[in-house]
């Protein structure tokens, strides 16, 4: 058992960056939740990934404070938004790319790690500093799959995180 704190809960109805290959970025609005539905092998209610194929291997995306923090700073934009990284779930307090292959469980839902959230090039445009995409290999989030219903509630206090 280790202790995470959930730092923001995103969703977002619509693809900014997705599919948007040799178009300009979309501007659909990312959504900080205090809570978020989650249902097993769909994907979170009212995101753009909710439903998007079977066995989604994205069906929800975790991403690190501390990488926020680094890209911040690299980028001299302290008050860069969370947001900009488009992934789902900032956590503290864990090694998201040992969860890759590995279940585990978050306020009781059961979730598998399935890959590295590969940054892609349209990451230095959303944080506004060439060289982020470089500086997020290794450290892109985790992509997972959900195998449980259930709700995540933002939190500044620490919840328990079991791998199964």
């Amino acid at each position: 058992m280790q202790e995470v704190i959930l730092h923001h809960l995103f969703r977002s109805p619509g693809h900014n960056y997705f599919g948007h290959h040799g178009m300009p970025a979309g501007e659909n609005e990312i959504e900080d939740c205090e809570e978020i539905e989650l249902v097993s092998g769909r994907g979170i209610v009212g995101d753009r990934f909710f439903d998007f194929k079977p066995d989604y291997k994205g069906q929800i995306t975790f991403f690190d404070q501390a990488v926020v923090e680094l890209v911040r700073l690299h980028a001299d934009k302290p008050a860069l938004p969370a947001s900009a990284f488009r992934r789902n779930v900032i956590v503290e307090g864990v090694d998201l790319n040992s969860l890759i292959g590995r279940q585990f469980k978050l306020n009781g839902v059961l979730f598998e790690g399935t890959q590295e959230c590969s940054p892609c090039y349209w990451m230095d445009s959303a944080c506004g500093k060439p060289g982020i995409e470089n500086l997020l290999k290794g450290r892109g989030g985790l992509r997972c799959k959900i195998l449980s219903d259930g709700k995540l509630h933002r939190s500044e206090a620490r919840v328990m995180l079991e791998v199964v």
